[in-house]
């Protein structure tokens, strides 16, 4: 039998991962003086949204407990199971690497950076369970297929976030929030990558309408739509695409703590899957 074990920097909820059969490991974040696990079991999405916002804590991550997991999923082997790990990109996380070292030994575990974070994650699992009963490497060459071509396009509604976990520079930041000037972000081999910039919001979401346009979308994948926190800014994306992307949009992504706390309350975007 083939078990799956996703990042929570996918973003995928607990209910969610019920439905698809898989389990979510949680990195750690450390806010104030307390621990909490990226899962929302210990903090819900309001009270780190109070943290992150009223009281002003830039939480920091950690990797999950090792140690726990080396024991559950060689367990899991020793009893006659294949194991896929799936984490967010290894550019902006330890937790490849970590797995990679862990399980580099046991040929029944594949451990695959997704070279992106959030939803992009998901349509990776959906792939890996329409395929599950073939071998690890069949699954590893259909992924690497897959991962080239999911598309995220996003835009943070400030910059003050993105400053504080030290994607942009102050210059940047005081520059970019004096002009409104808005950067488009998603993910190249791995690295957050700026698509364009655009001055506002507005022109913002006409830059994300024109991405999918241009690159056309999979509508076996669908569409997923994803924000932090307030879903007014993609609910206004969603209202000003055509019918098509809006009939294909098939998930709303409010994104996990670990991820959101850089992006901050507001942000919106697309996640897709090229033709």
């Amino acid at each position: 039998m083939l078990k799956i074990y996703v990042d929570s920097g996918s973003s995928i909820k607990k209910d969610e991962a019920l439905e698809y059969g898989i389990k979510i490991i949680p990195l750690k974040l450390l806010l104030g003086n307390k621990e909490y696990l990226d899962n929302g079991e210990d903090l819900s999405m309001e009270e780190f949204y109070h943290h992150l916002v009223d009281l002003n804590e830039f939480p920091k991550t950690s990797l999950p407990n090792l140690y726990e997991y080396e024991e559950e999923i060689t367990k899991e082997t020793e009893e006659g199971n294949d194991v896929i790990i799936i984490t967010i990109s290894s550019h902006i996380s330890g937790t490849y690497n970590a797995f990679r070292m862990l399980f580099e030994d046991n040929k029944k575990v594949l451990v695959i950076d997704s070279k992106m974070a959030v939803g992009g994650l998901r349509f990776i699992v959906e792939l890996i369970l329409k395929n599950k009963d073939k071998s690890l490497a069949e699954i590893n060459d259909l992924v690497n297929e897959l991962i080239p071509r999911i598309q995220t396009v996003a835009i943070p509604e400030t910059l003050n976030y993105l400053f504080k976990g030290g994607r942009l520079s102050k210059a940047e930041l005081i520059v970019g929030s004096i002009l409104q000037i808005k950067p488009i972000l998603g993910f190249k081999e791995g690295k957050i990558k700026v698509h364009g910039k655009s001055l506002g919001l507005k022109k913002g979401m006409k830059f994300i309408l024109d991405d999918i346009e241009k690159n056309g979308f999979d509508p076996e994948y669908g569409i997923i739509a994803s924000y932090t926190h307030i879903k007014n800014n993609v609910d206004e994306l969603i209202s000003k695409a055509p019918e098509d992307v809006k009939a294909a949009v098939k998930v709303y992504d409010d994104l996990d703590p670990a991820i959101a706390s850089h992006w901050g309350p507001g942000a919106f975007g697309f996640i897709y899957v090229k033709k």
